[in-house]
């Protein structure tokens, strides 16, 4: 039988109760608490923090606090990436960010969900869908990026959008919900 981690990893209901996840979080929002508190002028000591959150980061992550998200290992991030500050990343199944994108301060990052059947909800079981952000994105501040979406390598997407399905490469896309509003000339 699967673990609550496995199930939650495969996107499959889980209860998010369960003792191991639980732990986990716990353990993220120690070093959450660790990191907002950290100061600006303690670069090595901030780094060593965000390498322990993040383990999966390439190298020149910059996180501005505060930061915050539910476990850490479940964000896989290229080189030179940057958030600004106030992020929420709900990292309950894989979110990758290719390098040297970027985040506006306020965005939302959400993978994990429910279920719309509220007789399924009422059960306290969710469940989550991995998102995918390419290379080079920039992310407009108070943007929200709801589950199992992909954004496209290169594209922008608008200050305060709501971004429900797919983004292509390339596009300048705003709005709620996201849609494309034009291409991009790279």
């Amino acid at each position: 039988m699967k673990t609550e981690k496995e199930k939650m990893l495969a996107g499959e209901l889980y209860d998010a109760l369960d003792k191991q996840l639980s732990e986990e979080r716990l353990q993220a929002r120690l070093l959450l608490k660790q990191l907002n508190d950290s100061r600006e002028d303690y670069p090595i000591e901030r780094g060593r923090i965000i390498k322990e959150l993040i383990p999966n980061a390439g190298e020149g992550l910059w996180l501005q606090p505060p930061f915050y998200c539910d476990y850490g290992y479940n964000i896989i991030v290229g080189e030179k990436v940057f958030f600004n500050f106030n992020c929420v990343v709900l990292d309950v199944m894989p979110v990758t960010i290719g390098s040297r994108t970027l985040f506006g301060p306020n965005v939302q990052i959400y993978t994990a969900t429910h279920p719309l059947n509220y007789k399924e909800r009422a059960t306290g079981l969710e469940f989550a869908k991995p998102i995918t952000i390419g290379e080079d994105v920039w992310i407009g501040g108070s943007a929200i990026i709801n589950p199992g979406v992909t954004i496209g390598k290169r594209s922008v997407i608008g200050a305060g959008s709501v971004v429900t399905k797919d983004i292509p490469a390339d596009v300048f896309a705003a709005g709620n919900p996201c849609k494309v509003i034009r291409e991009l000339e790279q």
